[in-house]
């Protein structure tokens, strides 16, 4: 039996700034919009403040070069253009900067 591998989706939070929760809601959000094209999202504990979203060990967004926590809109987009490139995100694609 042949199986498909799907992609891993990591993100990499700081515990020391209590960054647990914006993590979490940040899985739970690209979980419910692509459930069936990631195959798993991981919460990876870290220091100094980092927060990282990695897909397949490709890093979409970065706290310390890109500043600030990523818009959901656009961090959807990011993830959809690699796993689904097809795919409609309905009014997460009218917000293109």
């Amino acid at each position: 039996m042949a199986t498909t591998r799907h992609p891993r989706l990591e993100i990499e939070y700081c515990t020391q700034c209590r960054w647990l929760l914006r993590a979490a809601w940040t899985a739970q959000e690209l979980l419910t919009t692509f459930r069936t094209e990631l195959g798993e999202v991981a919460l990876i504990p870290g220091t100094g403040g980092v927060f990282e979203v990695r897909l397949d060990q490709e890093r979409l967004w970065s706290r310390a070069d890109d500043g600030g926590f990523p818009d959901l809109a656009a961090l959807k987009r990011a993830v959809r253009d690699r796993v689904a490139p097809h795919r409609s995100l309905g009014h997460s694609e009218q917000r293109r900067e």
